[in-house]
């Protein structure tokens, strides 16, 4: 074994400042017991005292195999600028840990609690400042979370990047590990070769440059010294009888204990730590805040933006971090959540409750097959269902909490699955299949349920795609297709013998009740947790504004709203149509559904509406009666024109028409009937108006600043251009594990005091638009969509319905060209009849375009039909369109955008 004493990095390596590297010396423990071992590591305290600032703490970062101090070099960097700039500071005290990096070579095999005994070690002869803080990856996580569990007195919280500290029993290790660790396999691919040096530096995305990835080797450019980086992949605890796994077992079950602020940063493009790990840590850290990027893996901190988002949490954190005073996380989240003695609370099953000896129908399903008549439960029925459902999947171990995936298409089976989860406590996660295989997938993997119920189509999914969970199928399975799908369960078997008896306590009001995911139309669908007190709350401004009674009945053709009608004790039904795609519902599916269920609301989503209108021509008289028995009449999910509605209104001409906005983080924030819509076309302003707020909900804007950026305090004011910012009972609770986009979303407003919990919580929902001198709403468009010009920013909508006034023109999107601050204004447009091809507008077109609206276009492109998302297929894709339009300005080829 060769031996050699710590040495400092060579001069150049990109990212590291040589000031912050030293050589530490301290005595040696167990193995190394009267020996002194040294230490190379990056320590921003000599740093700091030259600046005359005194640390608030100490962050104490170790990295992970093959690593070396130089993965946190950016954090050492922007804490001492965060210092300068007057900040709270933190000393970093970033570790090569022993046989690794530039530390000495000991030639002494390190197993897992010796590294954490060296760790203790060092950090005594460093008399690290307290609170120490503790940051750690990879390998590193698990030896930084047990140098914080043998450290009460000293740890004040803890940070982890892509770890892991437990290994599902009969789940094997990672595939690269297990590769990495076999016999014949381990010491040619970890030591006498770089191969699994290269192949983790490989895993970076996007792709580390050549110096980069340099040096990352520096430390390792021979075989002697690459022996720990061996020796480490023979210490991962493959299972029970490995020597390591004692130790991990002592320190897994420590973090447990731990009752300090916990920060989980995650990619989940990660082959070694998966979403599986993090899911564990959750478990065990459920205070933890957490934010997964979407696209990063395992080499986290060279993926993205890592050192911001730490040092923003601890500034976030740091009277509690410092303070040392702070109550207990645990203490503090049971007095939340059991403080909930609120008589004025009415669970969100409160309305199966009353009926359930009811035999009048509750739910109808118009889905069968067409020999078969539709299905029909009464509210008995739907209870029985719900209640035994309930029974049997507390018999099966899911628990308050446990995330359930429902993979189950809108109807009454549905119903009763989400029920009987509420009623029990377990968080429902409902990701449509509009998101797509891929957008499906990365929601189903990012909330990691406990528990799928599907059907076999989402089963499927399920076993060739890998989601997590324990299967259970909504019918039942052949035994060997079960096997096949690894189903371990289906609904029968829950429901056989169950009954109310066993039921457990019922969930509390601000316990999790459900995750929603967004459409994806922005961006990657973001889960959307919801508190029993949220949901119950958007059911009582649903009820008081639309004045539904046991007698309304709903007609659901927009997803979200199809599960509230045994909430609201009115029997409902979903049409016959593919949810997941809204512009297969035809008028008279509609029709069908109104005149099967008697309803008198029913709710529909723009697309729908669209082809609804479109094939009207198909009504026969029956249907037109049935349809004008219609009392009330909504457009959810989007804005919709004042055309489109009052062609859906002369299809229910008893109805009065509604078009609600709202987003999947408050479902219902404002309200315009087609009268106000009629109304507000009078008025000059810009944008689609819609309406006002309903019950105690309330919109305030923050004014967009010339670069385009919405920095102006909240306000009511008339006719400023800026963010709409939103507030109501039924307002989401948070981000499901996108704690930085939590805090993006998060708007301090002067209308309240922060510290008073009574205070309303203020929601930044990323549109623009603004307020009239009536208190109406108008939106203008999102956020990135601004158009950033020479003259200020410009929102599309307003500019787009100008252009839409053209009679050639079926639909339109403004969007900018150029660089930001200077970009150009373009119009791209869907013509009646549609354009043959994708290209140049004809030059007539273009003139009578350009004379419809107020702002100059450099230039008008045609396209057979304008990207949408997927699943509302009415939000015009603008951001694809805006770099389309860019790259067939530039010479390009005009394919379709």
């Amino acid at each position: 074994m060769v031996t050699e004493g710590a040495t400092l990095p060579p001069s150049g390596l990109p990212g590291l400042d040589p000031r912050f590297s030293r050589i530490v010396s301290a005595p040696g423990r167990g193995i190394d017991a009267g020996l002194d071992r040294e230490w190379h590591c990056l320590d921003t305290g000599d740093e700091l005292a030259r600046l005359g600032v005194r640390p608030v703490g100490t962050i104490l970062a170790v990295h992970g195999n093959p690593t070396w101090s130089y993965l946190w070099r950016a954090l050492v960097t922007e804490s001492v600028r965060a210092a300068e700039a007057g900040e709270p500071a933190w000393r970093v005290v970033a570790v090569d840990q022993l046989d690794m990096g530039f530390s000495e070579r000991t030639g002494t095999h390190r197993p897992l609690a010796q590294r954490v005994s060296d760790l203790g070690a060092l950090s005594e002869a460093l008399a690290l400042d307290s609170p120490v803080v503790t940051l750690g990856h990879d390998w590193g996580g698990v030896v930084s979370l047990g140098w914080a569990v043998g450290h009460p007195a000293s740890v004040a919280g803890v940070m982890l990047l892509n770890t892991a500290v437990h290994q599902p029993d009969g789940v094997p290790i990672p595939a690269p590990l297990r590769l990495a660790g076999a016999r014949g396999v381990l010491a040619a691919s970890t030591v006498a070769t770089t191969a699994f040096l290269d192949t983790t530096l490989a895993l970076a995305s996007p792709a580390l440059d050549a110096a980069t990835k340099d040096a990352y080797r520096a430390p390792y450019r021979s075989a002697d010294r690459r022996r720990a980086i061996g020796d480490f992949v023979a210490d991962i605890p493959v299972d029970g009888s490995h020597a390591s796994s004692p130790e991990l077992a002592r320190i897994a079950a420590g973090v447990a204990e731990l009752d300090v602020p916990a920060l989980l940063l995650w990619g989940p493009r990660d082959p070694i730590f998966s979403d599986r790990y993090l899911d564990d840590l959750v478990d065990r850290l459920p205070h933890a805040q957490v934010h997964r990027f979407e696209g990063a893996g395992h080499l986290l901190a060279e993926d993205r933006p890592y050192a911001d988002a730490l040092l923003a949490w601890l500034g976030d954190h740091g009277e509690r971090l410092t303070g040392r005073g702070a109550e207990s996380l645990r203490a503090a989240a049971t007095t939340v959540s059991g403080s909930t003695e609120d008589s004025d609370f009415v669970p969100i099953w409160r309305g199966l409750d009353d009926r359930r000896g009811d035999e009048a129908i509750a739910v109808i399903d118009m889905s069968t097959r067409r020999s078969e008549p539709p299905r029909r439960v009464s509210w008995r029925q739907l209870d029985d269902r719900v209640r035994r459902i309930a029974t049997g999947l507390y018999r099966v171990g899911v628990r308050r909490g446990d995330r359930v995936s429902l993979l189950v298409k809108p109807g009454p089976t549905l119903s009763a699955v989400v029920y009987a989860c509420l009623r029990i406590g377990a968080v429902v996660v409902v990701a449509d299949a509009g998101l797509g295989v891929r957008g499906l997938t990365r929601a189903v993997r990012g909330s990691w349920p406990d528990f799928i119920i599907g059907e076999t189509l989402g089963l499927t999914a399920a076993r060739a795609l890998g989601w997590p969970g324990v299967r259970i199928s909504a019918a039942r399975l052949p035994r060997a297709a079960a096997a096949a799908l690894g189903v371990s369960y289906s609904l029968s078997d829950l429901v056989r013998g169950g009954d109310d008896a066993t039921l457990p306590a019922a969930p509390l009001p601000d316990d999790d009740a459900a995750i929603l995911f967004t459409s994806g139309s922005t961006g990657p669908a973001k889960g959307v947790a919801y508190t029993h007190r949220q949901l119950s709350a958007l059911r009582d401004v649903l009820a008081a504004h639309f004045g539904v009674t046991h007698e309304s009945g709903l007609v659901t053709g927009f997803a979200p709203f199809a599960l509230l009608g045994p909430a609201l004790g009115t029997r409902s039904v979903t049409p016959d149509m593919d949810v997941s795609s809204p512009r297969t519902l035809t008028a008279t599916a509609v029709a069908a559904a109104v005149r099967e269920s008697d309803a008198r609301i029913v709710f529909l989503s723009p697309a729908a509406i669209l082809n609804v209108v479109d094939t009207a021509g198909a009504l026969a008289a029956e249907d037109r009666d049935a349809l004008a028995r219609v009392q009330t009449f909504l457009s959810t999910g989007a804005p919709i024109s004042a055309r489109l509605l009052e062609s859906a209104a002369e299809l229910m001409p008893n109805a009065t028409p509604h078009t609600p906005y709202g987003m999947t983080e408050c479902l219902l924030v404002t309200d315009v009937t087609l009268d106000g819509v009629r109304e507000a076309a009078e008025s000059p302003d810009a944008g689609v108006c819609v309406g006002r707020p309903i019950g105690s909900n309330r919109v305030l804007v923050s004014a967009l600043d010339a670069d385009g950026r919405a920095t102006g305090v909240p306000g009511d004011e008339p006719g400023v251009l800026g963010e709409i910012v939103v507030s109501a009972p039924h307002l989401k609770d948070h981000y499901d594990r996108l704690w930085l986009t939590d805090r993006a979303a998060e708007r301090e407003t002067d209308t309240g005091d922060a510290a008073d919990a009574s205070s309303p919580r203020w929601h930044r929902t990323g549109d623009v638009g603004h307020l009239d001198e009536l208190g109406r709403l108008w939106v203008e468009g999102r956020m990135p969509h601004v158009i950033v010009s020479g003259d200020g920013p410009i929102a599309p909508v307003g500019p787009e319905q100008q252009v839409e006034r053209v009679d050639a023109v079926r639909r339109a999107a403004v969007v900018g060209v150029g660089p930001h601050g200077l970009r150009q204004a373009v119009a791209v447009v869907e013509t009646l009849p549609p354009a043959a091809h994708a290209g140049l507008a004809e030059p007539h077109l273009t003139r009578a375009v350009r004379a419809s609206t107020g702002i100059p276009l450099v230039a008008v492109l045609a396209v057979p039909r304008l990207p949408t998302d997927i699943r509302h297929n009415s939000k015009i894709d603008r951001s694809r369109l805006s770099a389309w339009a860019e790259r067939v300005l530039a010479g390009g080829r005009p394919d379709a955008p």
